[in-house]
This record gives C-alpha cells, structure tokens and sequence, in this order.
C-alpha cells in the first residue's frame, strides 16, 4: 500500500512539474478531432488522401536531408568560427569598435555585427550557434539575446539573393543594392520592437541594474583554452562544431512539422511535362496553394503595402517564407512574363533577406 501510495504522489510530481491537470476527456478534445478531421478532409479532398499523406513524408524527408542537414552543417561552422572569434579576441575586437555604431541603431553591443556579418554571407541559422555561445552572449544583456534571431534574420543569404538578383540584368543592380538599404532599416526596426518585449519578459529596469565585477572583468579579459596555438584552434573548432551538431538536432521537430505544413499550405500540384496539366503525384513540395489563393484575396491591402502590381508577385515573399530558394527560382518566370518591375526586385530582394529560413531559424 505505502509503494503504490509513493508512486502515485511521484507520478503527480512528474506531472506537476512542467504541466497542468485537466479531465482526461473535455471539450478540447472533441473540438481537436474535429479541427483534425476537417484539416486533413479538406486537403485530402483536394489531393486525394493516399497522395496527401505521400507527399507529406517526401516532404518531410526532403527537408531533413536538404533544409535540415543543411543548418546543422551551417551550425557547425558558424559555431566553430564563433568560438574562434571569442578564442583569439576578434569578438572582443568587434564589440569595442563597433559599440558606437550598434549601440545608438540597435540597442546592441558591438560584437552583434559579427552575426549580421556571418549571417549575410551564409543563411540566417548561422546566428543561432552564436546565440548558443556563451564566451559571444557575455557581451549581452540577457534581454538582447533573443533579439539576435532578428537580426540574423534580416541578413540571411543576403549575399546570395543580392547577387542573384544582379544577375538578371542591368537594371536590377540598384534595385538590389536599395533591397539591401531596406533590409538594413527592416532589421532596425525588428530589433527593436523585438528589445521592449523581451525587456518585459525579462522585467529589465536599468535603474536597478547592479554591475557584478565578473561582468565588468569579462569585457576587459577573455578567457583562453591551454596548450600550444594549433591545439587552441582545433579545441576550439571542434568544440564550436560539437555545439553546432547538438543544435542540428534540437532543430529536427520543429522545422519538419512547421516547414512540412508550410509548404502543404503554399506550393500547389505538379506540372505534368507532356500534357501541362496539373496533378499531383504524391512528390515532395505539392500542394494546394492556399496561402497564395490567400494572398491574392487580400492583394487589395498587401499591394500597397509592398508597392507589387500583379498579384502574382505575392508568390515570392510567401514562398521565402519556407524557402526563398525556391522563391529565387520564380524570378526569372516572373521578368520574361512582365509580371514585376525594378521596383519589385528590391521588395524581393529585401524581403528575401529577411524571410530566408525563417521558420527554421525561430523554430531553432
């Protein structure tokens, strides 16, 4: 008797600890079903249901070898050159010459340039193993952390999609360039609204912040590793790369479940190449278009809000959403068509930047 007893009260510990008890059957419940059913109905009706959930686990496998896999190699890169950085005083370096120039824009310490830098020149998840390095974040207040997912978002792929955007022709340099000063403004402005909520959520007042001795130590002295300069460098990449792989993999449920119903939502059936009809073959990225069905209806507010003239522009910025890859792809359809203008390619290119990966990089 006194066993069981003792095991009920240690199951209602585990319990307690991070969840709340409610009736084992309520009316969540019921109404959870029926959202389910009615979700996966609509889509099977569209696609056929033997093909719907085909096309959801190439999807999802697709993503984990091609998106996923690709953050984590990201991740141990950009971890093992964040830890570089912090070994050898380059982040140091950053933060003192660029305090004046991130501190009055962003409300960040300097050293967050070497982010926005590492992000610009690979894919926004790079920002997450510097978020997740803590000889970076000791630069940091603890309410600026979380505002490095927003400017590492602002800048990925950013040299990419700019050159890409180059390439289609003269008359798109500039407009590129004016996408890059606009992602610049778009990663101010995310910043900092993103700065007065997590200053709530970490109840921030610097009236009654107290300057520890260890903090004001750590901004004057670095810590170094021991042993000879090339055991330095490997320790120190092996272990900026080992936290990369442990990121990797954290990473794996969320993108696959969002990513995968993103995209569900927003690519649409196959092209067959012989006949040129639509249909769906149960092929990774299909669809039913609804989130672009969406943003047609409501072309009449995104329109001038993003300066496009054709409805068919608001493809790229929902595609982006999951994978501006693909996004970049439908560029070229688009200026042989004349459905965008110059215009429209600094709003791609802005917009590319700043969507690139970003499900998977707030998901990580």
């Amino acid at each position: 008797m006194e066993v069981t007893t003792s095991r009920e009260n240690t199951i209602n510990e585990e319990i307690s600890s991070d969840k709340r008890k409610v009736k084992a059957v309520s009316t969540e419940t019921f109404v959870f079903i029926g959202v389910l059913l009615i979700g996966f109905g609509y889509v099977g009706s569209k696609m056929g249901m033997g093909l719907m959930f085909k096309s959801i686990m190439n999807t999802a496998h697709d993503l984990l070898l091609n998106t996923v896999f690709l953050i984590m190699a990201l991740a141990v890169l950009a971890g093992a050159l964040s830890t570089l950085l912090s070994e050898f005083g380059v982040t140091s370096l950053l933060n003192k010459l660029f305090a004046g120039f991130m501190k009055p824009l962003y409300n960040m310490p300097g050293a967050s340039i070497a982010g926005a830098v590492t992000t610009y020149l690979s894919d926004n998840p790079a920002i997450i193993a510097f978020a997740n390095d803590k000889s970076f974040t000791k630069y940091f207040k603890n309410y600026q952390i979380p505002a490095l997912c927003n400017l590492g978002t602002s800048f990925g792929m950013g040299l990419i999609v700019t050159t890409f955007m180059m390439t289609q022709g003269a008359e798109y340099v500039a407009p590129a360039l004016v996408g890059n000063l606009a992602a610049i403004i778009g990663s101010i402005i995310s910043v900092r609204i993103m700065l007065i909520f997590t200053k709530k959520y970490y109840n921030y007042n610097p009236k009654t912040e107290v300057k520890a001795s260890g903090k004001i130590d750590a901004m004057e002295y670095r810590e170094i590793r021991n042993g000879s300069l090339f055991q330095r460098v490997l320790d120190s990449m092996l272990e900026g790369g080992k936290n990369g792989v442990e990121l990797g993999m954290a990473i794996i449920p969320g993108v696959l479940v969002v990513c995968t119903l993103v995209m569900l939502l927003t690519f649409g059936p196959s092209v067959d190449p012989k006949t040129g009809a639509e249909i769906y073959t149960g092929a990774a990225y299909e669809g039913i278009a609804l989130l672009p069905a969406l943003g047609n209806k409501l072309m009449f507010i995104l329109g001038p809000l993003f300066g496009f003239t054709n409805p068919q522009a608001m493809a790229f910025p929902i595609t982006s959403l999951g994978a501006v890859g693909a996004a970049m792809s439908l560029v070229p359809k688009f200026i042989s068509e004349g459905v965008i203008t110059p215009n429209d390619i600094a709003v791609f290119t802005a917009m590319g930047m700043c969507w690139s990966g970003y499900l998977s990089t707030h998901v990580g």
